[in-house]
């Protein structure tokens, strides 16, 4: 019997080269919540004041600090990777492109079925915000409207009007007309308008037939001036009061409602049939809001209380009442492994102080977090 060594080295080399070939790859295979280094971890986040924002080269905010405290206390290095949309943050996440995203992401039942979440780092809900309560000046200006002002140059246009004509009629009879016009254009003025705000001049009353015609005429059609007047100015300062006035959401209804896109102050509109603008980012909503664009903004209490806090200040003011309370938490890719390292830390870091002097320091009073 004849055995052929050369046929049998073949096959373990092909058995060998195999066994290579799987060993590289398992040794190439990262599970997507080690997209870290040993020491690294990388985190999406966004622009959002004051949670997370780029200052002075540097990201800065709540959840900046407080991912940044997380990471020290488990010894990592955090690098923070700045998104342009809160979608693109999301998606990182959803693609284990990164080891996680902070920011102000709130908890859903449909984030949560595409990614996981750290314990809650805030709680928050939705909010109003609305242009600053005017005042005694600003409001006359807001009721000065253009109708208003051709009523009253209509009112002083009929008395002068009929102070010529009581003039003209009464310049030869009664002493108080007996003067030449130039000279009797206010007195004359000043007879009508007594007459229609007072009912008129007893020692000055009319001496001739056509005068006393007239000035009964005159007071009863000042009645009407007087009350359409009344009505106008009544109407406008009712419209301005019911225009600052929201105590609920369903006041919204027929206000320009702005909040930002694919949100779940969004969600919470379009579940309600109320008609909003949906802007990219919060700074171009702001901006629409402060230019008059919009009449109410409805987004996250944190962040619109910050913008009265800050730039929003002399414009702007926030109902207190919270809608739809929700929790911000650390977005996770499915199945990370650092998930139950940063829930453990994020007990230790409100157990010691760390976590409450964030708060103090970003929020302060602004917004109460319990």
């Amino acid at each position: 019997m004849v055995v052929s060594y050369k046929g049998l080295g073949t096959l373990w080399m092909i058995r060998l080269k195999t066994l290579a070939l799987v060993a590289l790859f398992w040794c190439g295979f990262v599970p997507p919540s080690f997209a870290q280094s040993d020491d690294n971890l990388v985190i999406s986040t966004v622009h959002r004041p004051p949670f997370a924002f780029i200052e002075q080269g540097n990201p800065t905010g709540f959840s900046i600090d407080l991912m940044t405290a997380i990471a020290k206390e488990l010894g990592y290095v955090v690098q923070f990777d700045l998104q342009p949309t809160f979608g693109d943050m999301l998606e990182a996440v959803r693609r284990a492109n990164s080891d996680g995203a902070i920011a102000n992401i709130s908890i859903t039942a449909a984030r949560e079925g595409e990614m996981d979440f750290s314990q809650p780092i805030f709680e928050s809900g939705l909010q109003i915000l609305l242009p600053a309560e005017t005042g005694t000046v600003q409001r006359f200006g807001s009721v000065l409207t253009r109708e208003i002002l051709f009523v009253v140059l209509g009112a002083l246009a009929l008395l002068w009007g009929g102070g010529f004509v009581m003039w003209m009629l009464e310049r030869r009879h009664q002493p108080y007309f007996d003067r030449p016009l130039r000279e009797a254009m206010f007195p004359s003025f000043w007879w009508a308008l007594n007459l229609v705000v007072n009912g008129g001049f007893e020692e000055r009353m009319p001496m001739s037939r056509f005068g006393r015609l007239f000035a009964t005429m005159l007071v009863v059609s000042s009645l009407f001036v007087v009350s359409v007047f009344v009505a106008t100015i009544t109407a406008a300062v009712t419209v301005e009061a019911l225009q600052e006035s929201v105590d609920s959401i369903n006041d919204l209804e027929g206000r320009r409602v702005a909040t930002v896109s694919n949100s779940t102050s969004a969600d919470f509109l379009a579940n309600r049939d109320i008609t909003f603008t949906g802007y990219d980012n919060p700074g171009a909503m702001f901006d629409a809001f402060a230019a008059g664009e919009m009449d109410a903004v409805v987004f996250d209490g944190p962040i619109l209380a910050y913008y009265v806090q800050g730039k929003g200040g002399r414009h702007a003011r926030l109902v207190e009442r919270v809608y739809r309370p929700e929790n911000y938490g650390i977005a996770l890719p499915t199945g990370s492994l650092v998930r139950e390292e940063i829930n453990r830390t994020l007990l230790r870091l409100r157990e010691d102080g760390t976590y409450d002097d964030l708060i103090d320091r970003w929020f302060g009073a602004t917004f109460k977090n319990n």
